[in-house]
């Protein structure tokens, strides 16, 4: 019997995140919908991540309100979205209240399956976002966080997968946001998950450097039931690699993917007119293309990498770009090696960044690093050592709890701070996430003069 492959496609959202920084609008993927959900994708990939985020800031949309529109236009094929567990969709813990209040209202606006990941493959920080999923009746992928280190095993790996079945999983994602899962490993890492849990299996890596195809065609081998791809026009660099290459390989193989080359060949040619659009106005930078092998040996995802190159660029010392890029894994390694998804790979990348340019490791620490090291994130995966916490928060105590234990409910204080422009707990949750952005979008759309500077006038009285 032909073995079926199924596809999730990320166009739109990691594939224009990672090339285009989540700027594409609702309008240049509102024509393509309809011939999307008739392809016979297993699922795609339209929310999460950094959407929320760009929306609001970027793009003036309501992020609320493209899922809607996407699921008014999508009616056969499921919708996925990718939710960083406690995090949600920011970049710290967040009260149980506020993830549960956020995964109801992501379900109903119509999200079918949520990727749910910790950013240290800590399970605790799951449990509440796959819990408030499943009773909203959504379909919970669980994520592990791909990476390396002398602790980051296939034992370990399995062990995690192990743990997220029991805590409520539908199904299980390795997540590989760097693009070094090799494809040695990613045989024999799908091999053992798949002998040891009969959930559907998804694979999703990047091609920063330059072996995603290899990697994709061995964990299928091991039999991995999903891969993530992306349309050739935002693909490969560090996106997935090319959803049409992908199938027309596959099929060729003897695996049924159930594609039309075809039928996708028509949407590409729409979304190539979108990215020579944004190549015309320099949205997209020629870098994200580029095959960085380096990422095999640090470890670094794509997008981190641009931002280490944009933030030196910003301070005039693009000079020191190697040495920044050398910090990352020693400074990775003293904080317990985290995997680098976001927001680890933000807060390690700043540090390495102060590490250098300060002249002294550690004479800056940003915030984050400080509640990192005292546990607010959660657990590392490895200790980190008495000497650099030391270093870092002196005689601070490091907690030991579930951090989300120690929030209060939130939404309350919320609901009433944001009262004067919010019509819906979906306004109400965006405030949540991102207070700034979301105040100043809920308010132009209350109040047209909301963002017009108030003009200062001065009156002189002659009085000769």
């Amino acid at each position: 019997m032909t073995r079926k492959i199924r596809f999730m496609e990320t166009i739109l959202r990691d594939g224009q995140q990672s090339q285009i920084a989540t700027r594409m609008p609702i309008e240049d993927m509102v024509p393509m919908l309809e011939p999307l959900d008739s392809c016979g994708f297993e699922a795609l990939e339209v929310w999460g991540g950094a959407t929320f985020d760009s929306c609001l800031r970027y793009l003036n949309e309501d992020p609320w309100e493209r899922l809607r529109t996407i699921r008014a236009n999508v009616k056969h094929t499921k919708l996925q979205m990718l939710l960083r567990g406690q995090n949600l969709l920011g970049y710290h813990n967040y009260a149980d209240d506020v993830v549960e209040a956020f995964v109801k209202k992501s379900v109903e606006n119509g999200i079918d399956i949520l990727r749910i990941f910790d950013a240290l493959n800590d399970t605790r920080n799951l449990k509440t976002s796959i819990r408030a999923a499943k009773e909203a009746g959504g379909e919970v992928q669980a994520a592990i966080c791909y990476t390396t280190s002398d602790v980051h095993t296939i034992r370990y790996f399995v062990s995690l997968v192990n743990e997220m079945e029991r805590a409520g999983a539908d199904s299980i994602c390795i997540k590989d946001m760097a693009g070094v899962l090799t494809p040695d490993v990613a045989y024999d890492l799908v091999h053992e998950i798949k002998q040891n849990t009969d959930l559907p299996l998804q694979v999703h890596t990047h091609g920063t450097a330059g072996i995603a195809q290899m990697t994709y065609l061995k964990a299928v081998e091991a039999g991995a039931d999903i891969i993530d791809t992306c349309l050739s026009p935002f693909a490969e660099g560090t996106s997935q690699p090319a959803t049409e290459s992908l199938a027309i390989a596959l099929d060729a193989l003897g695996y049924d993917t159930g594609l039309d080359v075809d039928e996708l060949d028509q949407i590409a040619k729409h979304f190539a007119g979108v990215r020579d659009r944004f190549i015309a106005d320099g949205g997209l930078n020629p870098k994200v293309l580029e095959v960085e092998p380096k990422a095999l040996l640090y470890k670094v995802p794509g997008g981190m990498l641009s931002n280490l190159i944009s933030n030196l660029a910003d301070l005039g010392a693009s000079d020191r770009y190697n040495e920044v890029l050398a910090e990352v894994p020693r400074v990775r390694a003293e904080l317990g090696y985290p995997p680098l998804v976001t927001p680890l790979s933000q807060m390690v990348g700043s540090q390495a960044l102060m590490n250098v340019l300060s002249g002294e490791r550690y004479k800056v620490v940003p915030k984050e690093i400080r509640d990192y090291v005292r546990g607010m994130y959660g657990r590392p995966p490895v200790s980190i050592s008495k000497s650099i916490r030391k270093q870092i928060i002196g005689d601070d105590e490091v907690i030991s709890c579930r951090p989300a234990d120690l929030i209060e409910p939130q939404m309350p204080r919320l609901r009433e701070e944001i009262s004067c422009y919010a019509h819906s707990e979906e306004d109400v949750l965006s405030y949540a996430l991102f207070p700034e952005q979301a105040r100043d979008f809920l308010g132009r759309r209350e109040d047209p003069f909301y963002d017009v500077p108030v003009q200062e006038v001065n009156v002189t009285i002659d009085v000769r």
